[in-house]
């Protein structure tokens, strides 16, 4: 029994030295990221065993003129700074410093959004003004003599800015997320971002505040309702089937060869449609023949003008923009006649457009009529209508 017992004890963690070993200084310094911004929070550690000096308390390192431990950079330090162990007998020591940036109107509107300061002893109670592209160098006197240090950099980054998907349907809402790590400005608080988000049928558009996501993640996101019926107003944008939005953040903390200075409008896209089908958004009627003053036609005679007449209507609650198209082909399979209307037809609007037309000589005609978003990128909006004519 006493056998077992002593062998488990010479298996126990050798902590608990009363002085560090001049010779063998095993203290290794982590950071929890590999390069800051400049408002970041940065959360330290140090593993040292051999300051574990009694197990049954909590210990400290670093707060002494004789071992102290500097956070720094070039301009300005923290020391000495107390770090504390995690827990009892555990030889690991942590510590956090806030970074507070320099002066800097990080969003353009005019006012400075830092407010730099260097001050605190530890081990969570520091404020470290950084500059961009500086570092923030760590240094532990280990033992007299013996000074063990990390540096990481500092870093200004570019942002970037994406819509959640690529295509939102009306009856939904719209949301936009930007990633800049520099504008978590506030690592222990939510910050605010403003984004300008406008639509082809609103070039104006609206300004909303994203919110980031958690404290110190550098991730905002903002939700726009779409609307067809409704001006843009708030968090409400005004846009029609077949819009793009955009979205608009500018960055005013750019890394080199940006100067402090500069700013870089970062901007992402979508597309905005209805769930109903693009072929079933608007109806095209069968066409009726009409002469110069509007009476209905039932025959027709070569080298006599006559009106095609087409009439196609919106039964949604939204605009929608389209392009009518008359083509006349002859019964040698040739386009005679071709034209085209645009325009937009209101909510639960009906309409009639014409084209006037003269055949040159007798035979069997297809007129043929097609409704279309656009001429650029057309997409169908109701299935063609053909219909055949004689002309004696």
């Amino acid at each position: 029994m006493f056998q077992i017992l002593f062998f488990s004890l010479l298996l126990l963690p050798a902590f608990g030295q009363t002085a560090p070993d001049y010779n063998d200084p095993y203290s290794p310094i982590f950071t929890d990221k590999p390069v800051y911004s400049w408002t970041d929070k940065m959360k330290i550690t140090i593993i040292s065993p051999s300051w574990n000096t009694d197990r049954h308390l909590i210990d400290s390192i670093g707060e002494t003129s004789e071992h102290p431990i500097k956070i720094a950079t070039s301009e300005h330090s923290l020391e000495p700074y107390r770090f504390t162990e995690t827990d009892v007998n555990s030889g690991i020591f942590t510590a956090e410093v806030i970074l507070t940036g320099f002066t800097h109107d990080a969003d353009g509107d005019g006012d400075f959004d830092t407010t730099p300061r260097t001050i605190g002893n530890g081990p969570t109670s520091g404020f470290l003004e950084v500059d961009r592209d500086s570092a923030i160098t760590i240094s532990f006197e280990f033992a007299d003599g013996v000074v063990l240090v990390e540096s990481v950099p500092v870093s200004w980054n570019i942002g970037t800015i994406n819509f959640i998907e690529d295509l939102f349907y009306l009856e939904k809402s719209a949301i936009v997320r930007v990633v800049d790590v520099d504008m978590n400005l506030n690592p222990e608080a939510l910050d605010n971002l403003p984004i300008q988000i406008f639509s082809d049928s609103d070039v104006a558009g609206i300004e909303v505040n994203a919110v980031e996501t958690s404290e110190s993640s550098g991730s905002f996101i903002a939700t726009v309702s779409l609307s067809q019926n409704s001006p843009s107003s708030g968090n409400r944008l005004y846009s029609i089937p077949g819009d793009e939005i955009f979205a608009k953040y500018d960055d005013y903390t750019l890394p080199k060869p940006y100067s402090k200075s500069d700013n870089l409008p970062i901007e992402t896209s979508a597309t905005v449609d209805s769930s109903i089908p693009p072929i079933q958004r608007i109806k095209n009627l069968p066409i009726t023949f009409s002469d110069g003053l509007g009476n209905s036609l039932q025959s027709f005679s070569a080298n006599s003008q006559m009106q095609i007449v087409g009439t196609i209507s919106n039964d949604h609650d939204f605009n929608q923009k389209f392009v009518y198209m008359f083509q006349v082909k002859n019964d040698e399979n040739i386009v005679e006649s071709l034209s085209w209307i645009q325009g937009e037809l209101s909510p639960l609007q009906t309409l009639d457009v014409s084209q006037s037309w003269i055949p040159k000589k007798s035979g069997i005609y297809e007129i043929e009529t097609f409704v279309w978003n656009s001429i650029n990128d057309p997409t169908a909006m109701s299935p063609l209508m053909s219909t055949l004519i004689t002309i004696p």
